[in-house]
């Protein structure tokens, strides 16, 4: 039931990307700019995530849950009948906050249903079936957009999300907290606000919309903000995100380390169908059948990533795989037209093969060394944090491509394929630099989960 909800989230975030030149051609805009149609997205989930884990504990998970899914897919079907770009952003917002409550949520039952010596494989489990979304989302978007128009895409969504609100309805355990905290509202108009600031001055800025005062008053704005939460939250009897949570060291690795590595990668499902379409000049299919082996290897590597994490450790397979994602990602740079479709499969391959270990390793050990009563606000914090560094990795990603870019136009072929190169080598080298986050996890780390062995925090 929660893979339903994961299959159509994933579905939905795959046939946009496939599909974004195609709108901005439609929608008369230049294809860079539409990155607000994904970010704005993944903003609404980091901002609206930190309220679902006291929504959970407040209403219990079964209403939130049906709750979510109900709010995606009218705002699936609003995206679809989007007339213009501020519209379609407008209602990809109203689909994260959707998306906010029903991933979290759906952890969050999974994470107090099973014991930590079986959280792995009850993780793999479910993510195994939603990767069908990342495989089949490319192609089917790619076929959409080349026998039909864009906007057909969103309403693939009405079915899934049909079948989801049945399931849930018959399936969710409905977990609460009869001592639910009251929610922390000061806290969460600081952090949402300073995120919000943030990852918005970080779209605009590769625009020149601003002055470079203006864009400076609001950094440091946005920024107090967050110090301000920061502080608010140390103080706070029951703050919207407890900071203490960071003392538990494979927590803090684990959320830490995650955000800058997904800083690296997070460009990439933007990026990549950038590069096939526009660089290469191949048709939306086609770009979207190029995103396929990268979704096929990360389910493969589901079946094996529990042994892998067994034999060798957390820390040796975090610090070690993320060296080899950073080399992969450097590989699209040598990516051009005349470079075989064999040779762009294998990378894709790899690309998915260690991006599926990443994340695997980085979503569960968040969890080895927390204990049960905390288990709701570790899995809201780290959700929040997950959506903000994948918010800031598509920002960072178009902000990098467009620098290098300058002043030529995207419509110049090979200034944009040079321009996307130089961006992968960029982001492979943020990537392997996050490697270094993952040293200070000691050898016995995550062994609760990975080997079922009881460990104290």
């Amino acid at each position: 039931m929660v893979a339903t909800a994961l299959f159509m989230e994933q579905l939905d975030s795959t046939i946009v990307n496939t599909a974004i030149p195609s709108m901005a051609e439609s929608l008369q805009v230049t294809p860079l700019s539409l990155k607000a149609v994904v970010t704005s997205y993944v903003l609404s989930l980091a901002v609206a995530i930190p309220v679902s884990g006291w929504m959970a504990d407040r209403f219990g998970t079964r209403r939130v849950f049906m709750s979510a899914i109900t709010i995606f897919t009218i705002a699936s079907i609003l995206c679809g009948l989007s007339v213009n770009s501020p519209m379609l952003v407008a209602s990809r917002l109203l689909q994260g906050f959707g998306a906010a409550m029903m991933m979290p949520v759906g952890r969050l039952a999974i994470v107090r249903t099973f014991p930590k010596s079986e959280l792995l494989a009850a993780m793999n489990f479910v993510i195994i079936p939603a990767l069908i979304g990342p495989l089949l989302g490319p192609t089917v978007g790619g076929l959409i957009v080349h026998w039909m128009t864009w906007r057909e895409i969103f309403f693939v969504n009405v079915p899934v999300g049909i079948a989801a609100l049945y399931l849930a309805n018959k399936h969710m355990p409905d977990y609460r907290n009869e001592d639910a905290r009251p929610l922390d509202f000061i806290g969460l108009v600081l952090f949402g606000t300073g995120v919000a600031l943030l990852s918005w001055l970080l779209e605009v800025f590769g625009e020149h919309r601003l002055d470079v005062t203006s864009m400076s008053v609001l950094l440091f704005i946005a920024c107090s903000l967050l110090a301000a939460y920061v502080w608010h939250a140390r103080e706070a009897a029951y703050p919207l995100l407890r900071i203490a949570l960071f003392k538990v060291r494979t927590f803090r690795v684990s959320v830490m380390g995650g955000f800058i590595t997904r800083i690296g990668v997070g460009g990439l499902p933007f990026l990549l169908p950038l590069l096939y379409q526009l660089g290469l000049g191949l048709p939306a299919w086609q770009s979207g059948l190029l995103m396929m082996p990268s979704a096929a290897a990360a389910m493969f590597m589901k079946f094996i990533s529990a042994r892998v994490l067994a034999r060798f450790g957390y820390r040796q397979v975090l610090t070690v795989n993320t060296v080899l994602i950073g080399i992969t990602i450097s590989l699209f740079s040598f990516v051009q037209q005349g470079t075989p479709i064999y040779v762009i499969v294998m990378i894709s391959l790899c690309l998915g093969f260690f991006n599926s270990l990443q994340f695997s390793s980085m979503n569960t050990i968040a969890y080895a060394d927390v204990e049960g009563n905390d288990s709701s606000m570790a899995s809201t914090i780290a959700s929040s944090m997950q959506q903000l560094s994948v918010s800031f990795g598509l920002a960072a990603g178009s902000l990098i491509t467009g620098w290098y870019l300058g002043d030529v136009p995207q419509s110049n072929r090979i200034a944009l394929t040079a321009a996307l190169h130089y961006a992968f080598l960029t982001l492979a080298v943020m990537t392997v630099l996050s490697s270094i986050t993952f040293w200070s996890l000691r050898k016995s780390d995550g062994e609760s989960i990975s080997k079922g062995s009881v460990k104290e925090a």
